[in-house]
């Protein structure tokens, strides 16, 4: 039986009722489990803020739909993350409408999408410089006060405005504002065998990606070239490098442990540019992915993790 419910877009007239803030299938039909599948999808509408849970989730060539096109940087254009700011994990964002909803700690706020006529800002994203619309001075506010520094948000409104590296991706390939590449695939085998190494509980979520995929065996992703979920296909360029955010609790946005999980890592994963979790990757065939949806690898090649 195939799923028969679609993506919800901010313009379709049922999306503001949905039950999840952001782009849910409704009803949610799941399709028949295959050797592998899709175990949970995340999208992170601000860099570096809450994720998103989505049951349903285009795959467009920047990377998922509305994932990281939002961000949060200092008033010269220098972004923000949990690496120097860990609380933020603990600060939501969904999508609606018209631009956002905040939330922290009980209170919220709506944000506007900045208009045409909105101040411009270049953002500064690793050695990239993206040009972004700047949100209102309460969006301003409001964050400045949960973050204890001056800062502000903004909208990365040109699709092409950003590419992906092309020593790794194909030539003019669009890219939100993520680190390097448009979609983050995770094993969850991988995962239990890193948490078990550890001994302690290690989340899916401190690694922050965008597929986690389920059925497959430990650091298999490790030789993926191509893959095929649902009806979207996917190139594999690199496997991700690893930072202090993954240390962080994205639920409390507290260090439980400063060394976890990446001094682990270290021991079996170090690849030429640090520790490496979870595989990077590009669309080669767009369409809307589900939970549930069977994941096949469709080329295989030797293990990328010296890359």
């Amino acid at each position: 039986m195939q799923p028969q419910t679609a993506c919800l877009r901010p313009t379709d007239p049922c999306y503001a009722d949905a039950p999840f803030c952001w782009r849910t299938a409704v009803p949610v039909t799941f399709a028949p489990r295959a050797t592998a599948w899709v175990a949970s999808l995340h999208v992170y509408p601000v860099k570096s803020l809450a994720a998103v849970e989505c049951e349903s989730v285009a795959v467009e060539p920047r990377g998922l739909a509305d994932d990281r096109q939002w961000v949060v940087c200092t008033p010269d254009g220098r972004f923000l993350t949990q690496r120097d700011h860990p609380e933020m994990a603990t600060i939501g964002a969904c999508v609606t409408k018209g631009g956002l909803r905040l939330s922290c700690g009980g209170a919220t706020i709506a944000v506007d999408r900045p208009g045409p006529d909105a101040p411009r800002l270049p953002v500064k994203i690793w050695r990239d410089r993206v040009v972004c619309r700047r949100a209102g001075a309460e969006a301003a506010a409001w964050l400045s006060a949960r973050l204890g520094v001056a800062c502000l948000l903004a909208h990365q409104f040109d699709a092409g405005s950003r590419q992906a590296d092309p020593a790794f991706a194909p030539a003019d390939t669009p890219v939100s504002l993520a680190d390097g590449f448009p979609v983050l695939l995770a094993n969850m085998a991988s995962a239990r065998d890193l948490e078990a190494r550890i001994g302690a509980l290690t989340p899916m979520s401190r690694f922050r990606a965008n597929i986690v995929i389920e059925g497959l065996e430990a650091w298999d992703e490790d030789a993926w070239r191509r893959v095929a979920i649902g009806p979207a296909v996917l190139r594999v360029v690199k496997p991700c490098s690893r930072c202090v955010v993954t240390t962080v609790d994205q639920t409390t946005g507290q260090r439980s442990d400063p060394r976890e999980p990446l001094r682990t890592l270290a021991t079996f994963r170090k690849g030429r540019k640090g520790v490496m979790f979870g595989q990077n990757a590009v669309a080669e065939t767009l369409g809307c992915i589900r939970l549930g949806d069977p994941v096949r690898v469709l080329e295989r090649g030797p293990s990328n993790l010296y890359l």
